[in-house]
């Protein structure tokens, strides 16, 4: 008999992440406390068939301007082997809780490659293609374990698998000098990496999220042991800084900055090389750059750092794009509002 009510134990939450094909750190309970920090309320729904969980949901209340909505980001996170009528429950519940917030719509970017859309069965006339995305839609990715095989991934066959200009570009950055560190105690390092990351934002004129936001996520992660904070140095300086979380065998790199000072030390790729090898010795399964822009999109948010990511070598997740599910009329107030900004910013 299928059940769906709200979550109230953390450890059987993360277990059941845990065990699934992909495993994106935004649905950890985790994460969801670090959105509670900032102010947008997380709501977790799992669903039990028999006692045991099939499936997870975690939805964020987010009180914007444009309209009072629920999001969910990567989810939800259904058991491969879960009953059809999961996913239709799941979106009445979801509706139920819309109401109960006062929200105008739902919008989900599930982490669902598009070619696996159609083993879930979502109830798509219901839904809506949302005018923006949520959360990065194609991820590319280093494979470190294969699925089929179970065989790891070796560091030589990724320097391979690379372009040769980022393989001459890693062993210049250690001829130059530049030498790589973990934070010992990232909390006290963040002012350093956000000073960066300002900079950056100037200089590639994108949204950044908030300093606090930042904040609680190291702190919320790092106790845990799930996040690491590199830093590069050359000359007695850190020129370059990354946030990478590491969690149910998944690294992903979802913050990164440099300073233009040292624009021609090419300390970013010896960064992300060391955060590679780094995964490999955890045994993680998949490391993930987060996102790129699409082929041949050149006004994309990350348009500026495809070429680069790309050049580790990997594959690319393409997934299906955000939806919406209106709950009340109001949602198509804020579906012109959007559709016109997008307009505007040329994608």
């Amino acid at each position: 008999m299928m059940n769906i009510q709200v979550a109230t134990n953390q450890a059987d939450w993360d277990e059941f992440l845990s065990k699934q094909t992909y495993r994106p750190f935004m649905q950890s309970w985790t994460m969801g406390e670090v959105y509670r920090s900032i102010g947008e309320e997380p709501i977790r729904l799992e669903m039990r068939e028999d006692g045991k969980i099939v499936g997870i949901c975690q939805a964020l209340v987010i009180p914007a301007r444009r309209g009072r909505h629920l999001v969910v980001p990567y989810g939800p996170v259904i058991a491969e082997n879960g009953k059809c009528t999961v996913e239709k429950e799941l979106i009445d519940a979801l509706k139920e809780q819309a109401r109960k917030h006062r929200c105008s719509f739902i919008r989900l970017s599930p982490f669902i490659p598009t070619e696996e859309l159609s083993t879930f069965h979502f109830p798509l006339s219901t839904f809506k293609p949302a005018p923006l995305h949520l959360l990065a839609e194609h991820i590319w990715h280093i494979p470190l374990i294969d699925l089929k095989t179970n065989k790891r991934t070796n560091e030589q066959t990724i320097l391979v698998g690379m372009r040769k200009n980022t393989r001459n570009l890693i062993r210049r950055a250690e001829k130059d000098g530049v030498t790589i560190t973990r934070s010992k105690d990232p909390l006290k390092d963040l002012d350093t990496f956000i000073e960066l990351h300002e900079e950056t934002r100037k200089r590639h004129s994108f949204t950044p999220y908030t300093n606090t936001f930042f904040r609680s996520q190291v702190e919320h992660f790092w106790k845990r042991g799930e996040c690491t904070m590199y830093q590069a140095h050359y000359q007695g300086e850190v020129i370059a800084s990354s946030i990478h979380m590491h969690a149910f065998g998944e690294t992903s790199y979802h913050h990164g900055a440099s300073t233009h000072k040292h624009r021609k030390i090419p300390a970013s790729y010896l960064l992300q090389w060391t955060a590679i090898q780094d995964a490999i010795k955890r045994g993680d399964h998949m490391y993930s750059f987060w996102g790129i822009a699409p082929e041949g999109i050149t006004k994309h948010p990350f348009a500026g750092v495809t070429l680069f990511k790309r050049g580790f070598g990997g594959e690319l997740l393409e997934l299906v794009h955000c939806m919406d599910v209106p709950v009340h009329s109001r949602y198509y107030l804020t579906r012109a509002f959007e559709t016109l900004r997008k307009w505007r910013r040329g994608f």
